[in-house]
């Protein structure tokens, strides 16, 4: 049981020098790579930016105790900061002291409902939300946060969290543009977009190992900013009017405790519960992904409790919300991590860097920062998937658009609100209105397939129709109406049998529904029958007075029905 609630116990134990230097150069790794990452997440979410490097550190030591995966990296990401901005813009001024304090709310709120969550093991309910949907939603807030970062990049003033507030924004503050700010955004954008497609290719052509060479090149952002940062200080560029990151605070996290007033928790519970979900659905994505290909197990709803404990963590050491992050995640993976212990390496590099190193970081240009974002998010934009849904399936496409449409122009929580109610109700309808088929036989085989697509064998007395559904509430007048539908179309028909193998349930609402059909059918003197029933679906029916009143009996395969019904017919193709 102990094991269970901490997953550390389970790799501790045998624990050795070898896996030791792999997470100590991986912690060191990701320590370089993340802080201007860190940085630039919470100035996305309008916080100060220590506060990104301070929800590096504790909420990474509680993931690496009580997740699961041996290689997901906790800490600030893009979509979160930037549903977190979102939520705090409205209960508070960015840059106040009652918008840092609704942050520590947002994260305790975010981290008690994980935690519930994975108690009550509600793991299985990221599967409501589809994966177009998802992706929908992860494009259009890329193209948003992208779209804030672009004044930065311009040196003006913008605010919203639409892409029609920001645009309307930063259209009038345009003649303000800050040419050397714009200088040094768009020089940083074309050398990490140069350094993303070609970095690795050249640097090997240069003679370097594929290895470093793809290393080096995850480590353009590093570069880009220690030689901005370099820049505009040589050259007194803030003095001139660029932005720099200012004076950070030097030292440990500070303890916090969120305030408690009822007015705030209320206004944040939905935005807390929207972070909590998608911040799950990318954490838990990642990781399965990267256990599969370890041969490793994640259990979601112990990914929820660590993911809780790491927002946790957050909420008491002047953090922000969190979650595993997909390029920091890559960044460890990559860099050799073996056990959650690189992340505990790196929570404390971070910390060392916040400790000693964070006045190199004063004249770090935000131009810079926001290049890393732009170029970092817009590898989220799944145009793939988005021409691939559009060709398979327009009812998800359209989902897919209307999701996408709304986090534009509404925002993003409208987006993940409208993703998560268009997923559940695209599954109701489809599955209120289930796929049947009237078969008949293969000529010599004992397959059955559907009459409209082949040369099959039929009588005429007798109907097989295929249910490729399970019964539930919501199909089940939609199957009573099929079933008469026939009934009508064929008057000689003597007997209807019911293929039910892919019927892996029927509630008591598909029961009910069964019990009037068998009743209209007998007065209709038709003979209901059910063929290949699943073994759990017949335990429940057992339970029940329906295989006592059934007017036919329940065959083992179709075939056997096909054979006991049709013995005193001749068949017909």
């Amino acid at each position: 049981m102990l094991k269970r609630y901490l997953p550390v116990l389970t790799w501790l134990p045998h624990y050795h020098r070898r896996l030791f230097g792999a997470d100590l150069l991986a912690g060191v790794i990701v320590t370089v790579m993340v802080i201007p990452q860190s940085l630039a997440y919470a100035i996305l979410a309008g916080l100060p930016a220590v506060v990104g490097l301070y929800a590096s550190i504790l909420p990474a030591v509680l993931y690496a105790l009580l997740g699961t995966s041996r290689t997901l990296a906790v800490g600030p990401v893009a979509i979160i900061a930037l549903m977190t901005g979102a939520a705090l813009s409205g209960v508070a001024t960015p840059g106040s002291p009652d918008y840092l304090a609704a942050a520590l709310v947002l994260s305790l709120l975010s981290g008690a409902m994980l935690v519930a969550m994975g108690l009550l093991r509600l793991g299985f309910f990221a599967n409501f939300l589809s994966h177009p949907v998802i992706a929908g939603f992860l494009s259009a807030s890329a193209v948003l946060i992208a779209a804030s970062q672009a004044a930065h990049l311009l040196g003006i003033s913008a605010s919203g969290y639409t892409v029609t507030a920001l645009l309307a924004s930063m259209a009038g503050n345009l003649a303000q543009t800050h040419w050397p700010t714009l200088a040094i955004g768009a020089g940083t954008l074309l050398f990490l977009i140069a350094m993303r497609r070609h970095g690795q290719s050249l640097l090997q052509r240069l003679g370097l190992a594929p290895a470093t060479a793809a290393l080096l090149t995850r480590a353009g952002p590093v570069l880009a900013v220690v030689a901005t940062t370099a820049l505009t200080w040589h050259f007194s560029l803030a003095e001139r009017g660029v932005a720099v990151i200012g004076a950070i605070p030097a030292g440990i996290p500070p303890l916090t405790l969120p305030l408690f007033e009822l007015e705030l928790w209320q206004a944040l519970l939905v935005p807390a519960l929207l972070i909590s979900v998608v911040g799950f659905v990318e954490s838990i994505s990642m990781a399965q992904m990267l256990a599969a290909r370890r041969r490793q197990r994640i259990s979601p709803n112990q990914e929820l409790i660590g993911l809780g404990g790491a927002n946790l963590a957050a909420a008491f050491s002047a953090g922000m919300p969190v979650t595993g992050g997909l390029s920091r995640t890559v960044i460890n993976d990559e860099a050799g991590a073996q056990t959650p212990l690189a992340g505990l390496f790196a929570a404390l590099g971070i910390g060392l860097v916040t400790l000693l190193f964070t006045p190199l970081l004063h004249h770090l240009p935000i131009a810079t920062l926001a290049a890393t974002i732009i170029v970092a998010i817009l590898t989220l934009v799944d145009l793939p998937m988005i021409r691939q849904t559009w060709r398979y399936s327009r009812s998800d496409f359209s989902a897919m658009a209307v999701t996408i449409l709304l986090t534009l122009v509404e925002g993003v929580e409208a987006g993940i609100i409208s993703g998560v109610v268009l997923s559940i109700g695209l599954f109701l309808y489809r599955t209120s209105r289930p796929h049947s088929a009237v078969v008949g036989r293969i000529p010599g085989t004992e397959h059955f397939r559907s009459v409209e697509r082949h040369e099959v064998e039929t009588l005429s007395h007798v109907a097989f129709l295929r249910i490729d559904e399970s019964l539930y509430f919501a199909n089940a007048r939609y199957l009573e109406d099929t079933l008469h539908a026939l009934v009508v179309r064929h008057p000689g028909l003597e007997h209807v049998v019911l293929i039910c193998s892919a019927v892996n349930l029927i509630d008591a609402s598909a029961l009910e529904s069964l019990d009037a059909t068998n009743a209209r059918l007998r007065d209709a003197d038709v003979t209901l029958h059910l063929a290949e029933v699943k073994g759990p679906v017949m335990d429940r029916l057992k339970r029940s007075d329906f295989l006592d009143d059934i007017t036919g009996r329940v065959f083992l395969s179709t075939y056997a029905a096909w054979q006991a019904l049709g013995a005193s017919s001749t068949a017909s193709s």
